[in-house]
């Protein structure tokens, strides 16, 4: 007996028309969509500021406007935390839609993640909870449950709870469920989208991927026939590294260990997950916390051709006056500039100035000022790539933990019927397991200065302030070389801006990867933008362009 479940969605703005490509494009039993993230519940806290009925994905209604009545037709139902801050005004527009066209659909929502009144000053505080509340509505009947913040996994979790009939207790099926809704919760990620490997396929436009999960928690991963992209053990392996942190990887129900997980190629477009092994979920809840952390604005200094140090220096001494009384400041000159350039864009560097206090007036006029008036009085070809605005507020996320058992977990029924969802009543401490041994190393022979991406993808993410940078090689030989090559120290002399910075390494042989966690890389959080990449999307990729010393035999 085998539970098909799509994705169509892997973020808050993702394809629009996804969700009628996935319900043509294939058979489906379940289709999800994600369209949460730290960053989208500070948007969705400033909506509810605006109106109180607002909180959710709008795109979200409007997918259903055209897709609700084909779901209908086909028989798939439809689980989305597109709730956000509000799944019950969600679940109330959907029925509206529903009787408006006529259609007997019953729509259920989960609710108990939103503590913010008791956490003052924050603009949202949600829990993250898990997919026992979605089993509830859907094994009572729903055809379309939303819900608030969930984790990512217990979009596939719950409905596979509902169709296996899988308790509380099942950690190795539930863990298996965890790995594949992993896999599926960012979409097009999983079929080649954002991929080091990415010209091995055709990814212009990536078909979004499913799972075929089975009865004892194995799963296929594929996608729709005929649909873009490609499903191979890269890909998985890639996504299975996003965001994740050690062997443990742990959620409300179930703590999964990647360190068990083992990936086989199934045939084209098809892998399949087996092992996976499962724990019992760790005795706290994850709790989301984003507020205003107060207002920033940024002015960028184009400097062409000579004497960059120099001009730079200039503008710095120029601007002190008026940044004198900023919270936070923060200047970084990129040299993207080249000797005797044949274009002037290839002959300019970039200052960047970022500025932050509580006060939006120091970020603002003050700061917009200052610099627009040096517009014909400072270095030799001053420009800046945009004018200066008036400071716009920045969120701070930060995550606090509380126990099960003070969270009120609900299912909110088609019919108005209010089911609690009982806490965990097996819990664990989450500990590191041992590090497993590392495998023989390659024997000595020549080696060659060369880029380390030729021989092993990444993928990086954040978490919070902190970020993640998975590594895998692509053989074996080549795992045996990066096992022993690629330490801690040697990940802070390839990215120098992880040298002062806290950064733990984990290994994970089944899938010959290490993941790396760097702390306080990001400050405090996404929506902070404390640095160029604020989500550490491409640290992964800035880590595969340096060169180091590689083995001939690999390259």
């Amino acid at each position: 007996m085998t539970l098909r479940i799509g994705n169509a969605s892997g973020f808050y703005g993702d394809r629009f028309d996804a969700l009628r490509e996935m319900l043509t494009g294939g058979e489906l039993d379940v289709l999800t969509g994600d369209y949460l993230a730290e960053l989208t519940m500070l948007i969705l806290g400033r909506d509810r500021l605006k109106d109180p009925g607002a909180g959710y994905a709008r795109t979200f209604l409007r997918q259903l406007e055209e897709c609700l009545g084909l779901a209908h037709e086909r028989g798939v139902r439809i689980v989305a935390n597109a709730g956000g801050l509000n799944p019950s005004g969600l679940a109330d527009r959907i029925r509206e839609l529903a009787d408006r066209i006529g259609l007997p659909v019953r729509v259920a929502h989960v609710e108990g993640d939103d503590l913010t009144p008791l956490h003052p000053g924050s603009l949202a505080a949600h829990a993250y909870l898990g997919g026992f509340g979605i089993a509830a509505c859907l094994r009572e009947g729903a055809d379309v449950v939303v819900t608030g913040r969930v984790t990512d996994a217990a979009l596939v979790t719950g409905p596979a709870a509902a169709h296996f009939g899988w308790g509380p207790a099942d950690y190795d099926r539930l863990a298996g469920a965890v790995v594949a809704g992993h896999v599926l919760e960012c979409g097009t990620q999983a079929t080649g989208g954002n991929y080091s490997f990415f010209q091995e396929g055709d990814v212009r436009r990536p078909g979004f991927p499913l799972a075929e999960l089975h009865e004892d928690g194995t799963a296929v991963i594929t996608k729709h026939p005929g649909t873009g992209g490609f499903v191979d053990v890269g890909t998985v392996t890639a996504q299975l590294l996003y965001e994740t942190q050690g062997a443990r990887y742990a959620g409300p129900d179930v703590t999964a260990r990647l360190d068990t997980v083992r990936l086989t190629q199934d045939g084209p477009d098809r892998v399949r997950i087996s092992g996976v092994r499962g724990e019992a979920p760790p005795p706290t809840l994850k709790v989301g916390l984003n507020r205003l952390g107060g207002f920033r604005n940024e002015v960028v200094f184009v400097l062409t051709g000579l004497d960059i140090e120099a001009k730079a220096a200039l503008v710095r001494q120029q601007m002190e006056p008026a940044l004198a009384k900023a919270a936070e400041v923060r200047w970084d000159l990129v040299r993207t500039d080249r000797p005797d350039a044949g274009t002037e864009e290839a002959a300019s560097a970039l200052l960047r100035l970022v500025v932050r206090d509580a006060n939006q007036e120091i970020v603002g006029r003050a700061l917009s000022g200052a610099a627009v008036e040096l517009a014909l009085a400072s270095y030799p070809g001053f420009h800046v790539l945009a004018p200066p605005g008036k400071g716009s507020p920045y969120g701070v996320f930060e995550d606090v933990y509380v126990p099960h058992g003070s969270v009120d977990h609900v299912a909110v029924l088609h019919d108005g019927r209010r089911l609690p969802l009982a806490p965990a009543q097996e819990t664990a401490v989450l500990d590191d397991p041992p590090t497993p041994p590392l495998p023989e190393p390659l024997p000595e022979g020549p080696t060659r200065r060369a880029p380390l991406g030729l021989i092993a993808g990444a993928r990086s993410g954040d978490k919070g302030g902190n970020a993640n940078i998975g590594v895998w090689a692509r053989t074996d030989e080549a795992w045996r070389w990066l096992a022993h090559t690629l330490t801690v120290d040697r990940l802070r002399e390839l990215l120098p801006e992880t040298a002062e910075l806290p950064v733990t390494r984990h290994d994970l042989p089944h899938l010959r990867a290490l993941n790396f966690v760097v702390e306080g890389i990001l400050g405090e959080g996404v929506a902070a933008q404390h640095r160029f990449d604020p989500q550490a999307k491409a640290l992964g990729e800035w880590l595969r362009s340096r060169h180091l010393e590689i083995p001939e035999a690999l390259l």
